[in-house]
């Protein structure tokens, strides 16, 4: 009889790192002036997709912006929220906490006790990545209807 070991889930830092860069450059598509705090940016799509960017906190090389659903008809479980660092010097986003979570690990075992992904970190920040571009592409197509 053999035992298996399970690999251990090793995040692949260059798409990490990728997703980042390309975050933080919708980030400054939709935040033209992200350097003031309690600053908010609100993107009304219909009636159960609206968003708001709340920049939380500055400091002279990051930014922490808080992204959220709004939607009074909704229960907290169903509206994503997120925290999310900008890196100005690295020109770079980092979701630092999703629906409440805090200090999100590169990578979990699996199963854990509170059924993180192993991929967790990765996962968000790509739900971040997506959830930008549908902003972008809105902004994007309300100014074209302005013009």
């Amino acid at each position: 009889m053999s035992i298996q070991h399970k690999k251990k889930y090793v995040p692949h830092l260059p798409s990490l790192l990728a997703i980042g860069d390309h975050n933080y450059a919708r980030f400054m598509r939709l935040l033209p002036d992200c350097d003031t705090e309690d600053l908010t940016y609100e993107f009304c799509v219909e009636a159960l997709l609206s968003y708001s960017i709340t920049i939380v906190e500055c400091a002279r090389y990051t930014t922490t912006v808080e992204v959220k659903q709004i939607a009074e008809q909704l229960p907290n479980f169903l509206k994503p929220s997120m925290t999310v660092r900008l890196y100005h010097d690295a020109k770079s986003a980092e979701v630092i906490s999703c629906q409440h979570v805090g200090n999100l690990k590169a990578s979990y075992e699996y199963p854990n006790l509170h059924m993180h992904q192993k991929n967790e970190k990765f996962m968000v920040n790509v739900f971040l990545s997506e959830w930008l571009q549908f902003c972008v592409a809105y902004h994007n197509k309300l100014a074209a209807q302005k013009q």
